[in-house]
């Protein structure tokens, strides 16, 4: 059994790879391009304009200066009239490999919430022997902190311009074992007994753990200095939603076969929230968590037999294979003796066992990975898992502005290699008076319209295809799993893509949307295959695939796509895309495409904001380039699609590559400690506090006084004098 790693992310050092499909790539659409136009054109010097074509942009001004305003986004928290600053005017910060976090001159970082933080009276404060019960969790920050929102409070309610007091959501995406509970396994002497129970937890551990899971609500008041916040300790709004909290099926997939299970036998319930990373807001002003790699905490046994082909077939195509043991966590395994409520790790069990799915927990596997919605406002509201929105491993969730009568749209990324880029349209047409509606408004919105896939066509332009039972194939005539439903469609989105011919990307992740052009963004963060396995070829979405130090290491520094819908319309089934910026050290001259320095180089691009003045924050999640510097964020003021110009990758591939780099136009704002991901971005709407999360550092970052075990938290960031966070000056 592979144990947890307590320096990196688990889930993104084995990531996912099971997409069997052979789904036409980027390389040979873009060549096929490339060598037509390099014929009409007399060579490949082509212009922008010539690959991409010109389309209008969509509320630009002349200077992409505009302010930005709630009138066509009415959820974004924005106050005043603050327009997109004219330049990055702080010195950037210097690569770092130090136990500390840096930050630019004339800011302040800070550490707040961290691993184990009690949010209520009458809880010990975190001990550094990491023996406070597993129940305990249930009142307390849990671990690596990730995806997270800041929520303006007036009284009781949502308020999107305050500032002085709000919510603060956060996802805990998965634990450290080897540091949240370093109490050992135990080696089952049973020869008889299936792989995935060869090695046992305690019961303690695991209860822990699946504690430390989902999400936490945090209420904050501004500090008397006008400078930060600090939390209200037994406020009515803090809670921990964990992997033991009932949540709620909503929208196709409720009340289908796939979800039925021994717990509940009606398919409208499950219990738990899980692997929650990245995060969004509603326009209406609700959370939107995640499930990303919640495939990890599951074991599957010997049961094939017991299995239609289109079963095995579904559970595969998700990574779970006979005989998976998960990624280390082994909660399925403490005694059944040692629960403390019906099934409480058998249900992380997922195999074919009882005579039906009534019997067992066949089926709980398909109850995990969709967007989950949760109302931080009704304490008591259960959270509402929205199928229609499809399910895959989830590493976000982003709005288009709307717009009043039309169509509510999300964007979406699948986070595993060759995985898919989505979007879902809502059947209902925004109103403005649902701002503050809740969970009542994401019924609305939510639970009724279409989910569509991405592919890239060969003249440059893309489409969105609709997953849409019996259309294009997704029916009951579809060999390895039929379609008979919606639900087959959704529960097993990733497959109807299959089918589609959705265009297999390197590992799509965050996802944002630019308030000033309208334009969508998403960070692509590696791909250790690309170019490496015939199943992973380079293309021009995907186009690098390098040696370093003659090893052969794929796609390892990432880069960022985006795309502009036809005519600025986000419902629009067509777009035109280029890649923003590739993401390499700064002397790797050959994968340099974007022209990066020392002051701005990053690596492995993955998590993705836009504040509504239309500055992009870009985090990294990196193992490739932190000999040189820890991971970090980096703010950039980007243009728009086909701003550069046509280059060709070490690989051979040729690839439109955006605007190049300088310090006018992205800079290193922030390092953090050595061993750590920076993730989780939220800003307050007078843009005066931005918080950014620190998974798994290293050293002893986060520790007590005196201890010696790191912590995840989040960081609290503000200008020395209380001014908006990247001002126009000092």
């Amino acid at each position: 059994m592979t144990p947890l790693n307590s320096k990196q992310s688990l889930a993104h050092d084995i990531g996912e790879d099971s997409n069997p499909t052979n789904n036409t790539e980027f390389q040979t659409i873009i060549n096929r391009r490339m060598n037509r136009r390099s014929v009409l054109k007399g060579g490949t010097g082509l212009t922008a304009a010539a690959f991409f074509g010109a389309l209008p942009l969509v509320g630009c001004s002349d200077d992409d200066n505009s302010s930005i305003t709630n009138d066509s986004n009415p959820a974004v928290p924005a106050s005043g009239d603050l327009a997109r600053p004219n330049a990055l005017n702080f010195t950037a910060v210097a690569h770092s490999t130090a136990p500390e976090m840096s930050v630019a001159a004339g800011y302040k970082a800070e550490i707040i919430l961290p691993l184990g933080t009690p949010l209520i009276s009458g809880i010990d404060d975190w001990k550094d022997n990491r023996e406070q019960s597993g129940e305990s969790f249930e009142h307390r920050m849990g671990d690596n902190h990730d995806g997270m929102w800041f929520f303006g409070k007036s009284g009781n309610g949502y308020a999107a311009k305050s500032s002085d007091n709000g919510l603060l959501v956060m996802n805990h995406e998965y634990v450290n074992s080897s540091e949240l509970s370093p109490f050992g396994y135990k080696v089952i002497e049973d020869k008889d007994a299936a792989p995935i129970f060869q090695q046992q937890r305690l019961a303690s551990d695991v209860r822990r753990e699946v504690n430390c899971h989902g999400v936490a609500v945090v209420e904050l008041k501004r500090r008397a200095d006008g400078k930060g916040y600090e939390m209200v300790k037994d406020s009515k709004f803090n809670r921990r939603l964990t992997s033991s909290s009932e949540a709620q099926l909503t929208g196709p997939v409720a009340g289908s076969d796939w979800v039925k299970t021994k717990y509940d036998p009606t398919g409208t319930k499950t219990r738990g929230i899980n692997n929650n990373c990245g995060a969004g807001l509603s326009p209406w002003g609700t959370y939107l968590t995640t499930e990303e790699n919640f495939l990890g905490v599951f074991g599957r046994g010997l049961d094939a037999a017991k299995l239609s082909t289109a079963e095995n077939y579904g559970r595969a195509r998700y990574g779970a294979t006979e005989g998976f043991a998960g990624w280390g966590y082994l909660w399925h395994t403490p005694p059944a003796k040692d629960a403390i409520f019906m099934d409480e790790f058998s249900r992380w069990d997922m195999t074919a066992v009882g005579a039906t799915a009534l019997d067992d927990y066949r089926n709980v596997f398909n109850t995990f990975g969709y967007i989950t919605e949760i109302d931080p406002f009704d304490p008591n509201a259960m959270p509402q898992k929205r199928t229609a929105l499809g399910r895959f491993a989830h590493e976000n969730c982003a709005y288009a502005p709307v717009e009043e009568g039309k169509p509510v749209v999300f964007y979406m990324g699948d986070d595993s290699r060759g995985e898919y880029i989505y979007k879902f349209v809502s059947k209902a047409l925004w109103s403005n008076s649902d701002i503050g509606g809740g969970l009542r408004a994401g019924d609305k919105y939510m639970n009724d319209g279409t989910l569509y896939v991405a592919v890239f066509n060969e003249d440059g332009s893309g489409e969105w295809k609709p997953l849409l039972q019996g259309q294009n194939g997704l029916d009951s005539t579809n060999a390895e799993l039929p379609f008979n439903s919606q639900a087959d469609v959704l529960v097993f989105a990733r497959a109807a893509a299959d089918v589609l011919g959705a265009t297999k990307m390197d590992r799509p992740e965050w996802v944002s949307v630019s308030p000033i052009t309208g334009e969508v963004y998403v960070t692509l963060t590696n791909n250790k295959y690309r170019g490496v396995r015939d199943d992973h070829p380079v293309d021009g979405a995907n186009p690098r695939s390098y040696e370093v130090n003659g090893k052969k290491r794929g796609n390892d520094n990432g880069h960022i796509i985006r795309w502009r819908q036809t005519n600025g319309d986000h419902t629009a089934m067509t777009f035109e895309w280029d890649i923003y910026l590739f993401a390499a050290p700064s002397d790797l001259t050959a994968e340099n495409l974007s022209g990066l320095s020392a002051s701005n180089d990053l690596s492995s691009p993955d998590g993705l904001y836009f504040d509504p003045r239309g500055v992009l924050w870009i985090e990294t999640d990196d193992g490739a380039y932190t000999d040189t510097t820890s991971c970090m964020l980096l703010a950039a003021l980007p243009g728009k699609v086909s701003d550069g110009e046509i280059k060709t990758t070490s690989a051979g591939q040729q690839t439109r590559v955006g605007m190049q780099a300088n310090d006018n136009n992205i800079k290193r704002f922030f390092v953090g400690p050595e061993g750590c991901e920076v993730t989780g971005i939220t800003m307050t709407p007078d843009f005066k506090t931005l918080f950014i999360n620190i998974q798994h550092p290293g050293n002893t970052w986060g520790a007590v006084a005196g201890g010696s075990t790191p912590r995840s938290a989040t960081v609290m960031i503000t200008r020395e004098d209380g001014d908006v966070i990247l001002a126009e000056s000092f």
